[in-house]
């Protein structure tokens, strides 16, 4: 069974609302937190590392089994389970939506076979690998996970095509009817965005 997960590093841009925002689309969604998360299973984070860095522990070798994971500021338009079968138990990354070369980590599954690559190379050295310079325009933990899988990783785009959009690059005039998941890749956020599609964010 594969586990649908999310990652809150608290004290910057998110909180603990944005997580139930994504809850309430998917079932049985658990995340990767360093404080509770009411109404939501929650895995404790176990290091200190930084906003995205902290996706990283994605690759810890005490979470079994596969994982979808999906980025917080993710809207979640139909059922997951034709990504996952998509993915056909691969390793499966986003290609950024500007630059289709490069991996992107907003939406991955996860394959529990490529977790002590990533993980053993990342956890040799943290704060060299958080360090390092971008490459080739791509910078931050989906740079680190491209360098160690490959850019032949798996992509989205290739395995679901039209299953996942950008609200930037394909959502302006009309969402497309294939699509199970838009990407909110920088701004706006699902949330100042004026499109009704998108479920209201609340609090509590």
């Amino acid at each position: 069974m594969t586990s649908i997960v999310c990652v809150l590093r608290s004290g910057g841009e998110y909180g603990t609302q944005h997580v139930q925002w994504l809850a309430r689309q998917v079932d049985m969604l658990q995340c990767l937190s360093d404080v509770p998360v009411p109404r939501v299973p929650h895995i404790l984070l176990q290091h200190d590392w930084p906003g995205w860095w902290a996706k990283l522990e994605l690759f810890r070798p005490d979470l079994p089994g596969d994982l979808l994971y999906l980025d917080l500021d993710t809207v979640v338009l139909g059922e997951l389970g034709p990504l996952i079968d998509a993915a056909g138990g691969n390793t499966t990354m986003l290609s950024d939506f500007y630059w289709p070369d490069r991996p992107a980590s907003g939406l991955m599954y996860i394959a529990q076979r490529d977790k002590a690559a990533v993980w053993n190379e990342w956890i040799r050295d943290p704060e060299e690998h958080m360090r390092q310079p971008p490459g080739r325009g791509t910078i931050g933990d989906q740079a680190f996970i491209g360098r160690v899988l490959g850019e032949g990783v798996q992509r989205w785009q290739d395995v679901a095509p039209g299953q996942v959009a950008s609200y930037k690059a394909h959502c302006r005039a009309c969402v497309p009817n294939t699509a199970k998941v838009v990407c909110f890749h920088g701004n706006p956020r699902p949330w100042s965005a004026p499109d009704n599609w998108i479920p209201e964010l609340t609090h509590g």
